[in-house]
């Protein structure tokens, strides 16, 4: 009875084995894998979700910096239920081959699931670039706001107060006009009326 309780143990823990053995193997949510696209950007791919996933890709190359989400049910894929590890190396692999993992393509197929249902193309959800890349362009104008008042305030000392005009000095004109004014009062004076003029003509030569 032992030896029968014993071989029955064993068998039960073999097919427990066996079982554990045919369970599909599931890469862990949050896990990465890196690339470069054909651009040289520099890209990492982050995968979660349990039936239906979520493929979230971040990329940079000097300065710039973009990501996208795409989303799909790879599960109905039977290889990638077998293994899933190679079905996202695979998507990698693609990605490879893009001058940008974003917008390049709005689907990725793995070639171990061509067959499959399309519920399996991992479709893009959604694109956009890194807040950071969004702050650098407000600096840029900010920066050409404050290059174009520098220039403003430049001209202003370029042109400068306007000259002062001298003052104009009473001329032998207006010195020759008080003389006639005296010598028509002298004539008034001491000629008579009708030879004002005369008297102030003779007057006016004489005070000269």
């Amino acid at each position: 009875m032992k030896s029968v309780a014993l071989l029955s143990l064993v068998v039960i823990c073999g097919m427990g084995g066996l079982g554990q053995k045919l369970k599909p193997k599931k890469r862990s949510n949050g896990e990465e894998i890196n690339f470069r696209t054909k651009a040289k950007d520099v890209c990492t791919m982050t995968v979660s979700g349990d039936e239906e996933m979520k493929l979230r890709i971040e990329c940079k190359n000097q300065g710039k910096s973009y990501w996208c989400e795409f989303t799909g049910k790879p599960s109905v894929c039977r290889p990638f239920r077998k293994n899933p590890k190679i079905y996202w190396n695979q998507i990698a692999m693609e990605l490879r081959k893009l001058p940008h993992a974003c917008e390049s393509t709005q689907v990725l197929k793995a070639t171990m699931c061509q067959k499959a249902p399309t519920d399996a193309v991992m479709k893009q959800l959604t694109a956009g670039m890194e807040p950071e890349d969004l702050a650098n362009q407000d600096k840029l104008v900010q920066k050409t706001s404050a290059s174009t008042k520098e220039a403003g305030k430049s001209s202003v000392k370029k042109i400068g107060k306007p000259p002062v005009l001298p003052l104009i000095k009473p001329t032998q004109h207006g010195q020759g006009s008080a003389n006639e004014t005296e010598a028509m009062k002298l004539a008034r004076e001491h000629c008579w009326e009708s030879l004002h003029g005369f008297c102030s003509y003779i007057i006016g030569i004489f005070r000269g």
